[in-house]
């Protein structure tokens, strides 16, 4: 397969070490690419639900395929989130062509671009920790009891379906919770004059302007490696959101596209 050259790659909630990580089609994503940067958004390796009798082959390939591209010129940019917290005492380190950091501002095309995971605006996760890490446990279980209802959907010869995106779309206040997420971190942006904020944390991929009497600026979320597996992409001045499929790479539907570049390009 020849491998798609991309000035940036944005990856995020990952989470190595849960039965929810789909580490083998990322390995995938990752052999199929040639980025100059690429930037782990957060999440990458749950700390939080780490044990050592859980932590498949196909996981400890991805940290090796990405230290591989750090040592073949990719500049990694590991980036920390609520579930790998315990990293950031260890902010700043830079090892090789792999940068530990909280956040980070970039400079693309004349525009500063503002990177960071998004657990900051969760006040779960601020005031009440051990809460947000029984849910966490909770959503691991959820997923793998998906997996089983999913593996006899198949059986039966009919459709997929996401347990947790029914309960997410189903709930208000999660709904809710996932737009002020959008709108805060777009806020927080046009405030600070960045024409650009990519998020994860919510695990929604997402590519949408936001607008206020302030100003304006492009909010995305690379999404996640657990229920969507998508990543956000740039090059040619452009972002594109990308979602996995077993045989190629593609963007999500062409409607969705065309209101992507049309945002883009504004």
């Amino acid at each position: 397969m020849k491998k798609r050259k991309l000035d940036i790659a944005v990856i995020s909630d990952v989470h190595l070490g849960t039965f929810g990580c789909h580490s083998k089609e990322l390995l995938e994503y990752l052999d199929s690419i040639k980025p100059k940067k690429l930037i782990l958004n957060g999440d990458i390796i749950d700390i939080w639900q780490f044990r050592k009798r859980y932590f498949p082959k196909s996981h400890l390939e991805v940290i090796k395929k990405i230290i591989s591209l750090s040592t073949h010129g990719t500049e990694v940019i590991y980036l920390t989130g609520n579930h790998d917290d315990l990293l950031r005492k260890f902010s700043d380190v830079c090892i090789g062509k792999i940068q530990l950091l909280d956040k980070i501002v970039l400079e693309l095309d004349g525009k500063k671009a503002w990177f960071f995971h998004g657990d900051v605006f969760d006040a779960s996760i601020q005031n009440t920790k051990w809460l947000a890490k029984l849910g966490g446990w909770g959503y691991d279980l959820l997923i793998l009891f998906n997996r089983f209802v999913n593996w006899i959907l198949v059986r039966m010869g009919k459709e997929k379906f996401s347990l947790s995106k029914k309960i997410k779309n189903s709930v208000k206040k999660a709904v809710k919770y996932i737009n002020d997420f959008e709108e805060v971190a777009a806020e927080l942006a046009i405030e600070q004059g960045y024409k650009y904020v990519v998020c994860g944390h919510i695990h929604q991929p997402q590519i949408v302007r936001k607008i206020n009497k302030k100003g304006s600026c492009l909010y995305l979320n690379s999404g996640d490696w657990v229920e969507n597996l998508t990543a956000l992409e740039y090059q040619d001045k452009k972002w594109k959101l990308y979602y996995y499929q077993p045989e190629s790479f593609v963007p999500l539907d062409n409607d969705r596209q065309s209101i992507e570049e049309s945002a883009i390009s504004a």
